[in-house]
C-alpha cells in the first residue's frame, strides 16, 4: 500500500477558527460550552452546548462551511470529495416545518454535497458518509484506503454538523445530556454535551505531494471499522467491537499496541460509552498506562465532525510532544486512573490512536503518525 499523507487541515469550533485556536483552548483547559440561544432549551434535560459564535441568522451549517473553506485554501485539481455529517442541513427542514423560508433542496444530502463541492472547489466524484458519531473517522478511513490502493491521488474530507433543536431534543429524550458541561471518564459523569464544528483534511499520495509542492503534516497509517450488532443506541459493554476495529487499524499500520503513545478517545461523558472504551483499552494495553484524551469537554460532541477534529489535534500532539488536558475531568472512574488527566501529559510514542463509536453499534479508528 502507498503511504497516505495529510497535506493540509483546518477547523472551526466553539473555541475559535483554526487549528491554532483549537489547540490553544484545549491546552489551556478552556471550554466552549455556553447557554443555548438558537432555540428555547429550558424544557430539555440541558440548556448548554458548545456552539460556534457569530454564525449569523442563516443556516448555521452553511456558515460553518463558509468559514472553514475561507481558511483552507485551494485543493489540487481533480481532488475527490468525501463529506461526513450525521444530519446535514437539518435546520432547513426545521424551518420548513415551522413555515419559515428555507431551500428544500438542501435537505437531501446530494443537494448539500453540491454546496460543499462549490465552496471547496472540488469537481471530482463526491459522496457523504453518515455513520453516526463515527462518520468522519469512517470518511477518513475510506479516503485513506483509496489513496493507499492507488484509486485516488488527492481526497478532501470535509466533516461538519451544527447544533439543531431536533438533535438536541433527541438526545434529551434519551436522557443522554449532562445538565452542565460533560465530564469525560469522570466518576460523576452524567451524559454528553452537544457541540458544533467543522473540519477539513486534505489527504494526498506522496507523488501528488511532490507534484504540488505540498509538505506533509502527518500521515494516516492505519484504519479500521466494526459493528457491535448489540443495541440500537448502547455500545457492547465489553468493548469487543471497538477492539476489533483497533486491531484492524494496527495491522494495516504494521504496528503493535506498544507503538502507540496516546489515545484520542471518543470520551463522550456518558456512563456506558466511557466504560466501554476503558474496557477496550484495558484489553489492548493491559497494565500499561497510555495517556487517554477526550476533547468533548472543550468543544462538545460535534457528531459528524468529531473524528476529524481529533485527527487535527493528534497532529498537534505529535508535533508538540504533549497530550493536552481533558477538560471537565476531575475524579477518575474505574480504569481511568493514571491514564486520563486534567493536566498535560508527555507523549512517549510516535503514533496516536483515534477512536469513535456511535449509535447502531458502529466503531471506527485511525492510527495517526508524524510526517
Amino acid at each position: 500500500m502507498r503511504p497516505v499523507w495529510i497535506a493540509a487541515g483546518e477547523a472551526v469550533t466553539a473555541l475559535g477558527d483554526g487549528v491554532a485556536a483549537l489547540w490553544a483552548g484545549v491546552a489551556a483547559g478552556r471550554s466552549g460550552v455556553a447557554p443555548v440561544t438558537a432555540f428555547p432549551a429550558a424544557g430539555y434535560a440541558s440548556a448548554v452546548a458548545a456552539v460556534v459564535p457569530g454564525l449569523g441568522s442563516g443556516l448555521r451549517v452553511l456558515a460553518l462551511l463558509d468559514r472553514l473553506a475561507a481558511r483552507l485554501g485551494p485543493v489540487p485539481p481533480g481532488c475527490r470529495l468525501v463529506a461526513a455529517t450525521t444530519k446535514g442541513a437539518l435546520e432547513a427542514w426545521e424551518r420548513l416545518r415551522r413555515g419559515d423560508p428555507a431551500d428544500p433542496a438542501l435537505v437531501p444530502i446530494p443537494g448539500l454535497l453540491g454546496e460543499v463541492a462549490r465552496r471547496f472547489g472540488t469537481a471530482g466524484p463526491a459522496l457523504n458518509i453518515s455513520a453516526a458519531c463515527a462518520s468522519s473517522t469512517v470518511a477518513l478511513g475510506r479516503a485513506a484506503a483509496w489513496i493507499a490502493a492507488g484509486r485516488a491521488e488527492a481526497v478532501l474530507v470535509v466533516a461538519f454538523d451544527a447544533v439543531t433543536e431536533f438533535v438536541f431534543s433527541g438526545f434529551s429524550s434519551l436522557k443522554a445530556l449532562d445538565p452542565g458541561p460533560c465530564r469525560p471518564f469522570d466518576r460523576d459523569r452524567a451524559g454528553l454535551t452537544l457541540g458544533e464544528g467543522a473540519a477539513a483534511l486534505l489527504l494526498v499520495s506522496p507523488g501528488e505531494a511532490e507534484r504540488r509542492g505540498l509538505a506533509p503534516r502527518g500521515a494516516i497509517r492505519g484504519w479500521g471499522a466494526s459493528n457491535d450488532a448489540f443495541h440500537l443506541t448502547a455500545p457492547a459493554r465489553d468493548g469487543a467491537g471497538l477492539l476489533a476495529a483497533i486491531h484492524q487499524a494496527l495491522a494495516r499500520a504494521g504496528l503493535a499496541a506498544e507503538d502507540l503513545g496516546a489515545v484520542s478517545a471518543h470520551g463522550t461523558g456518558t456512563v456506558y460509552n466511557d466504560a466501554m472504551e476503558l474496557a477496550a483499552f484495558r484489553a489492548l494495553f493491559g497494565e500499561r498506562r497510555v495517556p487517554l484524551h477526550s476533547v468533548k469537554g472543550a468543544v462538545g460532541h460535534t457528531l459528524g465532525a468529531a473524528g476529524a477534529l481529533e485527527v487535527l489535534l493528534a497532529l498537534e500532539m505529535l508535533r508538540r510532544g504533549v497530550v493536552p488536558p481533558t477538560v471537565g475531568f476531575a475524579h477518575p472512574t474505574e480504569g481511568a486512573e493514571g491514564r486520563v488527566s486534567a493536566a498535560s501529559q508527555p507523549l512517549t510514542g510516535g503514533a496516536i490512536l483515534s477512536t469513535n463509536s456511535g449509535f447502531g453499534g458502529v466503531n471506527a479508528c485511525l492510527v495517526v503518525g508524524g510526517p
